[in-house]
């Protein structure tokens, strides 16, 4: 099935917590977490904030659409672009969601249901027509969409927890490591483990290390851990992403001079950006 070698990420959204679109975010983009991995034929999609809306616009003429969505965790900044989804009302599509994050507790299917539910949201999930399958993984499995593509997944440090992801296809590799916190001595060992040799490691870069103890305990981690992680494991190029809803255009281009500076390739992510292992 994944037989061409094609392979990349386009961000569709990189902002946590709070969609911020304005006049001050319009280079770096205002929509929460949402990316597209593309593995030779087969697609992978990896969390559902608000720019999935657009996501599925742009997937509607690729009908019928067989897909795995994985979630890193189901904070409502990361699930709320799921309902307007626009590939998950054609019947001919397959559509296949998964999370690491809730067992024994919970379900995926569950929390998606209670998401859309009176009187929080107008309709049910049963008007979506696309053949949609549920499932729940325990984190640090390997999965395996399809033949010749492999997820590796590792827990984060996150309220209610979270599931960083490491995708592998054709030799290399894409790791998505958010929404996390970093500890306050050493380096977190899953995270060094997952990303080890990676060539691009999307990182929770929500705060710069001047802010973060006023945030500490919040679940989130700064670009400056990121370089620091990339360092430790040997991995290749570290993203920023994630970024504060009021982290403005200024604000984040700033940041990515000082990243640059600091270790030369640094990318800050940006909505609509294209990225090649």
């Amino acid at each position: 099935m994944a037989d061409r070698k094609e392979f990349y990420v386009r961000f569709w959204g990189v902002r946590g917590s709070l969609a911020c679109p304005g006049a001050g975010t319009v280079r770096y983009g205002g929509n929460t977490s949402c990316l597209e991995v593309r593995c030779g034929d087969y697609l992978l999609i990896f969390d559902a904030g608000t720019g999935m809306r657009r996501l599925g616009e742009h997937l509607m003429a690729d009908a019928p659409l067989d897909t795995h969505i994985y979630f890193t965790h189901s904070h409502f900044d990361h699930i709320c672009g799921l309902p307007f989804f626009a590939p998950l009302f054609v019947p001919e599509n397959r559509i296949q969601m998964a999370a690491g994050h809730l067992l024994p507790e919970y379900t995926l299917e569950k929390v998606l249901c209670e998401m859309m539910i009176a009187p929080l949201f107008p309709i049910p999930p049963d008007v979506f027509q696309a053949d949609i399958t549920y499932s729940d993984f325990n984190v640090g499995q390997t999965l395996e969409p399809c033949p010749g593509l492999a997820v590796r997944t590792g827990p984060l440090n996150h309220p209610n927890r979270a599931t960083g992801y490491r995708v592998e296809f054709d030799g290399k590799s894409i790791c998505y490591i958010t929404d996390t916190e970093h500890p306050e001595n050493g380096r977190d060992e899953a995270i060094v483990d997952l990303i080890r040799g990676a060539d691009l490691v999307i990182y929770d870069s929500m705060f710069t290390d001047d802010e973060y103890p006023k945030y500490k305990g919040f679940g989130h981690s700064t670009w400056q851990e990121g370089l620091r992680l990339v360092e430790a494991a040997q991995a290749k190029t570290l993203v920023i992403f994630h970024h504060d809803p009021g982290h403005d255009d200024e604000f984040m281009d700033g940041i990515a001079k000082e990243a640059e500076a600091l270790r030369s390739g640094t990318i800050v992510a940006k909505e609509g950006m294209t990225l090649s292992p």
